[in-house]
């Protein structure tokens, strides 16, 4: 079941294991507050997840809905290991994982299709070679290398049905950016946090959800503040990671 260095994980608060691997992949804080985050359909639905990396929203959201779940990773050994999680968990009617580009998304699964697209995309636009982490798994993760922030925007709003919900973790500084985006390709915003690591520090994280073709209306929810001054995750991080 594993390999070299990977390793079995438990899932946080959820009653589920995940295969990780230092040298390859270990899911974020960020993926686990956008799989919260995120409107689902409890009952049936279409859900898509761009970026999946080892498959760690498609397995939390396979929580909150009974909806057809598909992971999409562009790389062949981070989607290996998304898969057999699917398997370990027993999951494989309701998560399916694709080894692909997410570009190619809409010719492969179809326009208008989805009701849910999340993206725990590449935060970083490719710098300099000498400036790239030597890991080429962890470059491609952080780093615009195979999509841009706008091919993400431009896939999400063409798997969408009309009145389907985008959601994504990004970082503050590419706020303006990400709004002009969904704008220009039909993803209304209306729902938007900021994840602050300790009160009195700046924000280092959004979480944003969009409705395609919706009304104009955007919500500024309440701050989530990760961290608490002694270094303990604060009450409502403890209940998102263990349901504490």
């Amino acid at each position: 079941m594993l390999r070299e260095d990977e390793r079995l994980d438990y899932l946080l608060a959820e009653d589920m294991r995940i295969i990780q691997s230092p040298s390859v992949f270990a899911f974020s804080l960020d993926a686990v507050l956008l799989a919260n985050f995120v409107y689902v359909p409890i009952q049936k639905g279409n859900l898509v997840d761009l970026c999946t990396g080892n498959g760690v929203i498609p397995l939390l959201l396979s929580k909150r809905t009974r909806g057809k779940i598909i992971g999409v990773e562009i790389q062949e050994k981070i989607y290996d290991m998304a898969k057999r999680s699917v398997q370990y968990n027993g999951l494989e009617g309701q998560i399916e994982m694709i080894h692909g580009d997410i570009k190619d998304m809409p010719a492969c699964l179809g326009h208008s299709k989805f009701d849910v697209v999340t993206c725990n995309p590449p935060y970083f636009p490719t710098p300099n070679q000498e400036e790239i982490n030597k890991n080429e798994h962890f470059a491609i993760a952080r780093h615009e290398i195979y999509c841009t922030l706008e091919d993400v925007i431009r896939v999400s709003s063409q798997l969408l049905k009309q009145g389907g919900k985008a959601a994504f973790v990004h970082r503050p500084e590419r706020l303006l950016d990400i709004v002009t985006l969904m704008r220009q390709y039909r993803l209304e915003p209306k729902r938007l946090r900021f994840i602050y690591p300790k009160e009195g520090k700046e924000a280092n994280t959004i979480l944003i959800e969009g409705i395609k073709d919706g009304n104009k209306g955007l919500k500024i929810l309440p701050p989530l503040i990760v961290y608490e001054q002694n270094g303990e995750y604060t009450s409502e991080l403890k209940y998102i990671l263990y349901g504490e």
